[in-house]
Parts: C-alpha cells; structure tokens; sequence
C-alpha cells in the first residue's frame, strides 16, 4: 500500500464548510457500507440543488442518501453503486442509481489502474486513536486505495462505529486533508433473515459435506445462515473463517467454539473479512477483538489469496440457475437487483483450494405475482446477467438434493438438475429440454 501525504496538516470543519469544497462536475467517493459518511451527506444534500454534474461512487447504502432523495429527479447528481442494497435497488427502479459491474476483490486494483482519481473521498470512521489513526471499522474493502488516489480525504468521525483489529485498517492523520464531526447515531443493522424451511432444508444437505477443519467462506440470507445454525448444532468443529462478508451467523459459531481457525494455513488463529453488516451483537463481538482480522478486500477475494487455506467451503446463494449450470445471482432480466460481489471469486477460489467445495444454494421455486415458479430452467430469463458461468459450477443444492456439476457432461448436468428441480416442474423441465436438444433421445 502506498500512503498518501496530504499538501498541509489537517483542519478540523463542519459538514456544512466539507459540503462546500464540493464543485460541478466532481467525482465524489462515499466508500461502502459502515464506511459511507452520514453528517456529510446531509450537508451536501441540502446545497445539491445548487450543484450539477456531481458523480458520486458507493457500495451498499446502509441508510436513504440525502443526496438523492434532494434530487428525486436526478438532474444534479449521478449515483453509481459497485453493489446494489435494497435502498440502492429502489432507486435504480427509480432511474437514480447505476451500476458498476465488479468482481469486488478487483476493486483496489480498478482505483489504481482504471478509474481517475477521485476529486473527494468521504470516510466515515472511528475517532483518532492515540497513533493518529482513524479506524475505518467494520468496512475495509477498497478504502485504502480510493485514498490514495484521492485529491482531497475527509473523515467523518463516529463514536459509535466498533474499532477493528487487522491489516490496513486505519487512515493516518498524515493522509487526511479534513476532518468533520459525525452524528454518532448508532451503526445501521441487517440482521440475519429467519430461516425457512427450506433454507433448513438446504442447509442439512450442505452441512453433511462440511469436515472438521474446513474453512468458512458464508454469504448473506437466510440459506447460509440457517448453514451456520446446523453447524452449531452438529459435532463439527475446529472450523476456520476467511470470508468477505461477516454476518451474525458467523458470529453464532464464534461464541459456540466452532471456530477456532487452528487448522488455517494463512491467518491462522483469525476470522478474517474485509466487511461486515448485521446486528449490534455482531458489532460489539468484534470491537476491539483481536480474535477478527480485518483485511482490504483484495486479500480475502482474490482466488490465489483464498486457495492458500485448504478445504476451503464457499456457499452461497442464487436466484436462477439453467440446465447448463450457468447462475444468475444479480439481476431480474435487465433489472439489476444485487451486484456479482465475491461470488465467482470464491466459486473459483474454494475450487483451487486443496480438498475445497463450493455450493450454489437456491430454494426450488419462488412466487411472482402469485404465480410459482421454478427456479431451474431450461433458458435464462431474457437479459438475466450469468453470475457464475458453467464451467465453474460445482455443487448446486436444493430443498431436494444436492449434485455436482463437475466432469459432467451437458446432457447430465440437464438430467442432475431436473432431479433437484420440484416435482411439479421436472415433466416440464425434462419435455423442454428433449424438445431443444439438450438431452438426445434416448440418453441415461
């Protein structure tokens, strides 16, 4: 990491004088998540209809953006999220957020390679410690780059975000040009989503295939989560974790002694994520605790970083899968409803991890309208964005079984998928897929 040394000491302002130094025309940064700055949004959404042409660049709004709601008609602002929530989804219903596609472990790269350098970079962060540090938090991510190509850093200070242990966590008072007071509100929560069911369902099938000492990449929602409670409930232990996201599942496997990461070959002993979203239990779980390692998202993403611990398990989920295996995990035909995320970097990178498993998790069928439907399908929905491509996919699970789509061949992989698709819609998968060819006539 290369640090940068702001032109002259750093002052202390208001929000309102940060909000100032903003021009027409600017590229502005907010960062991600916890990260995104609450007290200078509010300021620069008050003066945003004196302003046009602004740009600003974020991920995962935690909290409506005073910016944008100031601008209902996106006449003085263009928002760009690298990963849509679901405040940034309505929006771009809206036509007032746009999407970078991102696989999320390249993203410090892009900031030093690709994208311009940023007029002005806002971070929300704890206060300056003793070192002249100001912790970024639970969102380490890409800040550290955006920083460093940066021609003006303003930290917005917050009492109340938890202080993380690890690697590049902190902007030092040498790098920052501002610093403004934060509102201290408390930190937005996410809690895990109950699992259903299903979810459990699908959780019994994948936890069968998790060992002793596997080490733990788990996304969000109610699947991988119910993962997390079948784990606590079983004999499995000694487990390690080396994720992007930390969740409060997570959480639950720390406090129950599943998670131990003895068996780990890098960052042995530590939980390691570049962010995390969830409830208050988790945040002061990981205050000041040295147990948590957190690392810019290029150290946990890239695929030849996470294939460095063996039997890495990689789970996560889906929302439409073809009989070929290509995951579309993302978008709704052209509606953009998430982002790629780690996704493929962690199919890829638990794949070329020694003894590693990657499982793409999905419940059989969803309603629309009051209309069911199959999630399995012989085609994509038109416009639908392939998250994770064939050739990578390896278990796919459903409420009813799981396969492996590794060394077969198109026709098997068609038969394989149909067989965990629901009753109801397997005729129907299995007549469409002879009609187009997928399965010759004739095949077993």
């Amino acid at each position: 990491m290369t640090r940068r040394v702001a032109a002259a000491p750093a002052r202390r302002i208001s929000a309102d004088e940060a909000a100032a130094l903003v021009q027409p025309g600017m590229w502005l940064d907010y960062g991600a998540v916890l990260g995104q700055p609450d007290a200078f949004d509010a300021a620069l959404g008050k003066r945003i209809g004196d302003l046009s042409g602004v740009k600003v660049r974020s991920c995962l709004s935690v909290r409506p953006r005073a910016v944008v709601e100031a601008d209902p008609e996106g006449k003085h602002v263009h928002w760009v999220s690298l990963h849509f929530s679901g405040y940034d989804r309505k929006k771009h219903d809206s036509g007032l957020s746009h999407y970078m596609p991102v696989n999320l472990g390249e993203i410090p790269d892009y900031y030093r390679r690709f994208i311009d350098p940023v007029d002005i970079v806002v971070i929300k962060t704890c206060p300056m410690d003793e070192n002249g540090y100001f912790n970024m938090s639970a969102a380490n991510l890409w800040h550290g780059a955006v920083i460093e190509r940066a021609r003006c850093v303003i930290v917005e200070e917050c009492a109340t975000m938890p202080y993380v242990m690890g690697v590049e966590t902190g902007v030092h008072v040498s790098e920052v040009d501002y610093i403004i007071p934060g509102d201290n509100r408390p930190q937005p929560e996410l809690p895990s989503a109950p699992a259903s069911e299903v979810d459990r369902a699908v959780a019994r099938l994948i936890t069968q295939e998790i060992d002793d000492g596997s080490c733990l990449q788990i996304g969000i929602g109610g699947m991988p989560n119910a993962v997390c409670s079948l784990i606590g409930e079983s004999g499995i232990k000694d487990l390690g974790i080396h994720t992007e996201m930390l969740v409060d599942g997570i959480i639950d496997l720390y406090r129950a002694g599943k998670v131990t990461g003895a068996r780990k070959q890098i960052d042995t002993g530590k939980i390691v994520a570049t962010f995390a979203l969830g409830s208050a239990y988790l945040y002061e779980a990981i205050d000041r605790n040295p147990d948590f390692e957190f690392h810019p998202v290029d150290h946990t993403n890239l695929p030849h970083r996470i294939m460095l611990n063996d039997n890495v398990v990689a789970i996560n989920n889906t929302t439409q899968i073809d009989l070929q295996g290509q995951a579309a995990s993302e978008s709704d035909g052209h509606r953009q409803i998430s982002g790629t995320g780690g996704q493929l970097q962690f199919i890829r990178g638990s794949y070329a991890s020694k003894g590693g498993k990657s499982f793409i998790c999905l419940s059989s069928t969803f309603d629309k309208r009051g209309d069911r439907r199959s999630r399995i399908v012989p085609r994509l929905t038109p416009g639908n964005t392939v998250t994770a491509p064939r050739s990578d996919m390896m278990y796919v699970v459903t409420e009813y079984g799981i396969v492996n789509l590794k060394g077969k061949s198109l026709p098997e992989r068609a038969l394989a998928l149909i067989s965990i698709a629901h009753p109801d819609f397997r005729e129907e998968l299995e007549r469409e897929a002879y009609a187009a060819g997928m399965i010759p006539r004739g095949f077993f």
